[in-house]
């Protein structure tokens, strides 16, 4: 089957490439097509989100070790191999006794041996006696509980008194109490944690992931400049947005490959961005989406492929640009910081999640309440940038971060959350409910934040 007006065609590496073949890729319009057929028609923001994610799928799958796997992708279920944990062991330090033992205290037993952990006990419990036992430690053939140490004294050290009666099990870690074989830990489309690579590693289990898409970004203008120029010239603005995605980037974990700033020349634009095709497997690119933007960069992403301009109901980060470009996908991301922030996280962000394998791609919503009286357009959807504060209920409390040009880097720095104004309300009030989209809880707020 021919590409055709199709955007993107097989796979283009040794492994899958992060997006559908022209077996399974939806119709798409060629550039002039959409140009013509779309105008300036508006997208809703899930109908744009649906279709960005409608042509992307995982990449290939490796087997790392686990100490390099941190934040990947589960691809394939991860199934224990053997009890956990592997023997009976003491909850506690105390004493290994029969329960049948200690029913009638207090009791004076016979101290057997100690057993540490890592050591392995050599005499078996009988009636009358008691090995003295640490956090850990296996059980002693015979024992069936273990008395905590606070609950006994010792007037020798080959006897102890037990003062607290036990029954058959207490304080006693049964093997495979936690894990038993055949179960399965952690199923595919997980992106792991710390907590995840802790239980793998009691398991002694290097997983199964899916592969990294490394991502090419690049600034595109003439008007930018690297940010440590320490004096700007009239017209002249330092680049944050890269700066900024790359940062966003490393945090979800992908190799980034840095294409640096892009000016408004045709032959050096072009080179770019097949250079990015070359050797990345998705590109995003700032600045150039937007209506009245430098014909440059729209008219080489339509000859490199099938690129299409959107409006996006969205504020902000209304200008939008998808598609691919010798086959990798590409986003083209409008260039005011704000809007740069809001596109990766609605668009990209899901995007490079599909691409590893997640279950779940998009942030987390919760319910909070508005904290001020806001006003906002009603005919797109607004993320509204907000810090949150609790209150004595631990409810969450809302509050602008300060103003909300796209422009504005300083309410984005202290901003925990966007509140998310759904099309159709152009008001809020204090008290009102709204949906909190969060990026960073609290916690993690500075101190003039």
């Amino acid at each position: 089957m021919a590409c055709g007006t199709l955007v993107w065609c097989a796979a283009r590496r040794s492994h899958n490439c992060g997006v559908r073949s022209c077996e399974t890729s939806r119709q798409y319009w060629s550039p002039s097509t959409f140009i013509r057929a779309e105008g300036q028609r508006v997208k809703a923001l899930e109908d744009a989100q649906a279709y960005v994610i409608a042509a992307i799928q995982p990449l290939g799958t490796s087997e790392v070790p686990l100490a390099e796997s941190l934040g990947r992708v589960v691809a394939q279920p991860v199934v224990v191999r053997e009890p956990m944990p592997p023997f009976d062991n003491s909850a506690m330090d105390g004493y290994a006794v029969l329960a049948a033992d200690v029913t009638q205290v207090p009791v004076r037993l016979t101290v057997l041996e100690d057993v540490a952990a890592g050591s392995v006990p050599t005499e078996p419990i009988v009636v009358g006696t008691a090995t003295r036992i640490m956090t850990g430690a296996p059980m002693p053939r015979g024992a069936d509980a273990v008395v905590r140490v606070e609950d006994t004294s010792s007037p020798s050290r080959d006897e102890v008194v037990v003062a607290s009666s036990v029954r058959r099990g207490d304080n006693v870690r049964l093997a495979g109490g936690d894990m038993k074989p055949g179960d399965v830990i952690v199923v595919p489309g997980t992106r792991l944690t710390s907590r995840h690579l802790a239980t793998l590693a009691s398991a002694g289990i290097d997983p199964v992931v899916s592969d990294l898409p490394t991502v090419a970004v690049m600034s595109t203008g003439d008007e930018i400049v690297d940010p440590s120029t320490p004096v700007l010239k009239l017209g002249t603005i330092r680049d944050s947005n890269r700066v900024m995605l790359m940062s966003m980037l490393n945090e979800l974990g992908v190799p980034v490959l840095d294409l640096g700033i892009i000016g408004d020349d045709p032959r050096e634009l072009r080179s770019a961005y097949e250079t990015a095709a070359d050797g990345a497997d998705v590109i995003v690119s700032t600045g150039g989406v937007s209506m009245g933007d430098s014909d440059y960069v729209k008219q080489i992403l339509s000859d490199l492929g099938g690129i299409e301009f959107w409006k996006v109901a969205m504020q902000p980060g209304k200008p939008f640009a998808f598609g691919a470009v010798n086959g990798v996908p590409l986003f083209g991301l409008p260039g005011n910081p704000v809007s740069t922030f809001v596109s990766f996280e609605q668009f990209v962000r899901p995007a490079l999640l599909t691409m590893m394998g997640a279950r779940y791609v998009m942030r987390t919503h919760i319910e909070g309440t508005m904290g001020e009286d806001v006003t906002t357009s009603s005919d797109r959807r607004v993320f509204l940038r907000v810090y949150i504060e609790m209150d004595d209920q631990g409810s969450f409390i809302a509050r602008r971060s300060g103003g909300q040009g796209s422009n504005m880097h300083l309410s984005l720095s202290r901003a925990d959350a966007f509140a998310v104004i759904p099309v159709g309300v152009g008001s809020l009030s204090a008290g009102d409910h709204v949906t909190l989209e969060m990026f960073r809880w609290p916690e993690g707020r500075g101190f003039n934040d």
